[in-house]
């Protein structure tokens, strides 16, 4: 059976996650809808990872298989207008064909994180289902140097959600950077793999570490006192080997 890669975009304000479930309306139900309206072929699309309820996508990798084989560029259009009849907050934005070894989960080789918060007293209205509003005035350097602690080979058992299914709490974080523009602060992380919730908890610890970042607090007295909202959160890309791209 032929084998498609999709880069998906996604708003995950309405959504209940990525993963299909009982309890409401998920990205992936959204799309195997489509598909399964243009080709009446009831598939599994299958995702690089999984986004919790309200965070966004801006280049998730999901793979199918299909029965026919498909123009990449008429499948994407195809699909496109299905979802846009649904009314779902879903674009396919890019789709190839590959060989059945390509997986979206397994085959990357690294994950992208970016996480947006916006500081300024005035409530967010344009933002508010896309950054955390933090009212209050924050360090950016200092936040930027709390989280360099977090890099590396550790053992993130607080950060990750009590329903996280990893065998491992141990993860290596390749990359967490804080910068600023303007009242704009983005959380940049990357890795080969993360926990469930494992970013979401980040900004906060770099947030309650950026008055007094010399002694590093336990993450859970940081995000006691700052939430991050699943609003401020997007999955942005995905790398794989040159080979499967």
């Amino acid at each position: 059976m032929p084998r498609f890669r999709m880069t998906v975009e996604y708003d995950g304000s309405p959504y209940v996650g990525w993963q299909r479930q009982d309890n409401g309306h998920s990205v992936q139900t959204a799309l195997e809808n489509a598909v399964l309206s243009l080709t009446g072929e009831t598939v599994s699309v299958r995702g690089a990872g999984r986004t919790d309820s309200g965070v966004h996508a801006k280049g998730q990798v999901v793979h199918l298989d299909l029965t026919r084989a498909w123009v990449p560029y008429k499948l994407r259009n195809a699909l496109n207008a299905y979802l846009g009849l649904a009314g779902e907050r879903v674009a396919v934005l890019d789709v190839r064909a590959v060989d059945d070894g390509f997986d979206a989960r397994f085959s990357a080789i690294r994950r992208h994180y970016l996480y947006r918060i916006i500081t300024r007293p005035a409530r967010l209205a344009l933002e508010a289902e896309r950054a955390w509003w933090v009212s209050k005035p924050l360090d950016h350097q200092a936040m930027h140097a709390a989280a360099q602690r977090l890099v590396g080979h550790h053992d993130f058992t607080t950060f990750r959600s009590a329903h996280c299914q990893a065998n491992s709490p141990m993860r290596t974080l390749d990359r967490l950077d804080v910068t600023r523009e303007g009242d704009l602060i983005e959380i940049r992380a990357t890795a080969q793999s993360f926990l469930h919730n494992q970013i979401r908890p980040s900004p906060a610890v770099a947030a309650g570490e950026a008055g007094d970042f010399d002694t590093f607090r336990p993450h859970q007295r940081a995000t006691a006192r700052l939430r991050p909202r699943a609003a401020g959160d997007c999955s942005s890309s995905k790398d794989y080997p040159r080979r499967t791209a």
